[in-house]
């Protein structure tokens, strides 16, 4: 099973037809049939009906066809996790502050942050100090500056 099955059996799915997907996914429509049969052969079920001139999903079908979609989308995330790697400053940063302090404070940060890495959008949060840590706990911030004392 390879992620370019996968990706050409959503292709089927999304567009009920051998050919268009074959399109879609930009290859031959035997190079996409065949790809699509290897799997079925290999999964051991059909996953599509053929008997019509439509193409239609089989219940399993369905359901292979969704998990798919869903190792793609962990593939991509996989790639965009080596892209940030190679530069960490690119992606949102999560910034959280107290309302006294943002007002002062964001005017000298936000041109020389952007300046600096122009692709790292910075996303705001205003809030009281025990909301922000919560957040910051959660994962929903990067970083939050909060007045003294703190605990």
């Amino acid at each position: 099973m390879t992620l370019t099955e996968l990706r050409y059996i959503v292709a089927v799915s999304q567009e009920c037809h051998f050919g268009r997907a074959a399109k879609v996914c930009n290859v031959s429509q035997p190079t996409l049939s065949i790809a699509v049969k290897k799997l079925e052969d290999e999964l051991g079920i059909a996953l599509f009906d053929r008997s019509s001139n439509e193409v239609i999903v089989t219940d399993i079908g369905q359901q292979i066809v969704e998990q798919a979609g869903r190792v793609l989308e962990e593939s991509d995330r996989l790639k965009q996790l080596a892209e940030r790697r190679q530069d960490e400053l690119e992606g949102s940063f999560k910034l959280g502050l107290i309302f006294t302090v943002a007002p002062y404070l964001l005017p000298k940060l936000i041109m020389p942050l952007h300046a600096r890495a122009p692709k790292m959008p910075l996303v705001l949060e205003e809030n009281y100090t025990h909301i922000l840590v919560e957040m910051l706990k959660k994962g929903a911030l990067d970083a939050t500056i909060v007045a003294e004392p703190f605990h």
